[in-house]
Parts: C-alpha cells; structure tokens; sequence
C-alpha cells in the first residue's frame, strides 16, 4: 500500500534558524518558509536527491507540534510521510484492520498541496505516519 518515503518532518523552534544550518553546514537547498495554519505549523524543505527533509515550527501554542517541543526542547524527529496512491482506499483499508486515524479521519490538503493523513503512533511502532496522497 504505502509506495516511496515523500519525507521525514523534523521538529524545530526555529525554521529560519534550522534553515540556515541545513544551508551553511550541509550545503543543502532549501525552500522558503511556508505557514500551513490548517495544520499549526510552518514549514521549509530541504530537497535532497532521494526524499525530502520538512522542518517544522509551531505556529503558536495552540499547535500540536507545542506539545512535542515541550517534550523534546531540543527538537527532533516528528513524523515519517510516506506516499499512497489513494489516500481514501488506504485510510478505509487501515480502519477496518483497526488502525487509528488521527483527527476526524478526513484528509486535509498538507504542505505540498495534496491530502494528507496521519495515524495514531502507538499503532505503528511509536512513529507518527503521514500519509499523502500522490
């Protein structure tokens, strides 16, 4: 079901911050900060050849990704996307094994402007998964 790794989100307190240590130390290319109010957060790419980096800023303390921050000041890895080539076949697929979809269960359009999903961590090894429609 799940085709190839779209990216791996990182949690920061400072995208601008982050940005430039992915640029100056890596030497990485990286993408101007996009705010994504639907999701709480701000968001910059780092592209690299094979897969994406997408770190992550709260946009305020109402944001889910807060919480992580407080749990983990230093920041870190938030969640893994993975790419699906039906997003509404692979959500109904995994409720009806009894997998928890987060929210309401109905997409919302992510960062790259396609319908995203996210499921329940403790279903899937302690990690956060993005699903994203290609």
């Amino acid at each position: 079901m799940i085709g190839r790794l779209n990216h791996v989100a990182i949690a920061v307190g400072n995208v601008a911050q982050a940005s430039r240590i992915y640029k100056e130390s890596l030497g990485a290319e990286v993408s101007p900060p996009s705010d994504q109010p639907d999701h709480g957060v701000r968001v910059v790419f780092v592209t690299l050849d094979n897969t994406k980096i997408e770190l992550l800023e709260p946009l305020g303390a109402a944001s889910p990704l807060a919480n992580f921050l407080a749990k983990n000041p230093s920041g870190g890895v938030h969640h893994v996307c993975y790419e699906v080539d039906d997003i509404l076949a692979a959500r109904d697929h995994l409720k009806a094994r009894g997998d928890r979809v987060l929210g309401d269960g109905e997409p919302k359009i992510g960062a790259h402007g396609k319908q995203v999903l996210f499921l329940h961590p403790k279903d899937f090894c302690g990690t956060l998964i993005e699903l994203e429609e290609k």
